[in-house]
């Protein structure tokens, strides 16, 4: 079972919690675990088209999931994903 650090935004779409428990082959499984014990949680990470959406960045073990290989990085027992919302705003 992976370990996902959920951000602030995202915290009460899994009930507060700032870590949880999801598994996963690959880290689009795990996100979509993550979305399945979480429903709140799919439209803020997946698009209409079930990929991650644009402004979503998840690291792997501190490796940006986009320089590997997306949602089909293999993930196992131990690791971390970090789900990190763009933040946009100022002048």
């Amino acid at each position: 079972m992976a370990t996902i650090k959920i951000p602030p935004v995202l915290r009460a779409s899994v009930g507060g919690e700032k870590e949880v428990g999801a598994s996963g082959e690959n880290v689009g499984a795990v996100l979509r675990d993550l979305a399945s014990a979480h429903p709140a949680t799919e439209s803020q990470l997946f698009s209409a088209e079930g990929e991650l959406n644009r402004y979503v960045y998840v690291y792997l073990n501190d490796e940006e999931l986009r320089v590997l290989d997306g949602l089909d990085t293999a993930v196992g027992d131990g690791d971390m994903l970090v789900i990190l919302p763009a933040m946009a705003g100022g002048r």
